[in-house]
């Protein structure tokens, strides 16, 4: 192992050609989603004017999310699974295309841009649970975890570097250019895809149903410790999520440029990107539970000062340490996850995790609009800020289980008969 390796694991870049291919195509796909995203965003608010109506923009992405992936689900477990990513990642494609032909014709309207971001986020949460198995169908046992890793660096790369280079297209080039970006990108997406070998589930494949769906969500009930860390996430996403709010923040203090626009995006990364290479220090601390919940109310603590920032450099940096604050978040919701639940029950706990995961943060962008827009942004931030902290800080006084969790705890498993009625529906 070299001496980079101790921060992040590479070595199923260099031992599998199929999972390097996945891996590129994937990272350039997240790129040119982020130019798209703050294409968006700034179409959007050059249309309306309203943070509303950039809010909004989060609502019709979580609809779709959470339906479809529900969905996806299903199709994930009955069909071959790389057909499917196939299929819905060449929608996409196609749906980019779109909205850059509505950019370039000079359409400016409101609710086609709307349904086209609906129908791209649908796209994309139909093949959502299919992509998530790809890893452990790629690599040997010993390098999950260092595969699934990356694709997180992946995904922090993308946001890194992705809104600041959306934000200089967007001046110099205009929006059409970033979704044009965007859709060569899912051309690199489908070729990561198309060399991978046929994926269809492994032993009898079932019929899709929403029955595994629902005794997920019944399982996490009966978990306080699961329960305690999605609640935990969702007071950060649905109470404190501030992307709404950048363009009118960005009006208001910062002279309205598309570049400062995307530093916001940018800070965040950041944040995320030094914490990532330093995260094995703190999952190697034992307490998931523990670092779960002091750090999504430092994420809370730094959105609430981004709101109260004078001076841009104070404000990127707060945006930095949220940004930071949120990646130790999400590395210890996912061990907790991985080791709380059994392992006849991670794929139904994993659903509610996608749930969640892709749909609060559209609904706290809604949230935060609709507040800005009654409101104002800095009122917006700072109280959802500190109602983020308020609510961690309660799930903190309240679940025990979550609070004492260690990496070493024993997972009870369920009950014989439940395991082959969920099965049989899985």
């Amino acid at each position: 192992m070299s001496f980079f390796d101790g921060f992040l694991d590479t070595r199923p870049l260099r031992s599998s050609p199929a999972f390097r291919r996945l891996w590129v195509g994937t990272t350039l796909s997240r790129l040119g989603g982020q130019l798209t995203m703050v294409a968006v965003l700034y179409q959007m608010w050059e249309l309306t004017g309203s943070p509303a109506a950039v809010g909004l923009l989060g609502l019709v992405q979580a609809v779709p999310m959470v339906v479809f992936g529900l969905v996806g689900g299903s199709l994930a477990d009955a069909c071959d699974r790389r057909r499917l990513v196939l299929v819905t990642t060449a929608v996409q494609l196609v749906l980019a295309g779109l909205l850059a032909v509505q950019a370039f014709t000079e359409l400016r309207s409101y609710a086609v841009l709307l349904v086209l971001v609906a129908a791209q986020s649908a796209g994309g949460a139909l093949g959502a649970p299919a992509r998530r198995t790809f890893v452990p169908r790629l690599l040997p046992t010993e390098q999950v975890t260092a595969g699934v890793a990356l694709f997180h660096v992946s995904f922090q790369l993308a946001m890194l570097g992705g809104p600041a280079l959306g934000g200089l297209v967007i001046a110099h080039a205009g929006v059409g250019v970033c979704y044009l970006v965007d859709a060569v990108a899912f051309l690199a997406a489908l070729y990561g895809v198309r060399g991978l070998p046929a994926m269809r589930p492994v032993g009898t494949a079932a019929r899709p149903g929403i029955r595994t769906v629902w005794e997920g969500w019944r399982f996490v009930a009966s978990r306080p410790a699961l329960g305690g860390a999605f609640l935990t996430d969702v007071f950060a996403t649905v109470l404190a999520m501030p992307v709404a709010l950048f363009p009118v923040v960005n009006s208001e203090r910062f002279g309205g440029r598309p570049e400062t626009l995307g530093l916001f995006f940018t800070a965040i990364a950041v944040g995320g990107v030094c914490a990532g290479a330093v995260s094995g220090r703190v999952t190697r601390s034992g307490r998931p539970g523990v670092v779960m919940l002091v750090t999504a109310g430092v994420w809370g603590v730094g959105l609430a000062g981004f709101g109260l920032a004078p001076y841009l450099w104070l404000g990127l940096g707060c945006l930095a340490v949220a940004g930071a604050a949120d990646t130790f978040s999400v590395i210890s919701r996912g061990s907790i996850v991985q080791l709380a639940t059994p392992d006849s029950h991670r794929g139904r706990v994993s659903a509610v995790e996608h749930v969640i995961g892709a749909s609060g943060p559209d609904v706290g962008n809604f949230r935060g609009g609709l507040v800005g827009d009654l409101t104002s942004a800095t009122f917006a931030l700072v109280v959802g800020g500190v109602m983020c902290v308020a609510g961690v800080a309660g799930v903190a006084a309240t679940n025990r289980s979550l609070r004492t969790f260690t990496s070493t705890a024993e997972v009870p498993e369920v009950p014989d008969e439940s395991d082959e009625g969920l099965r049989a529906a899985v």
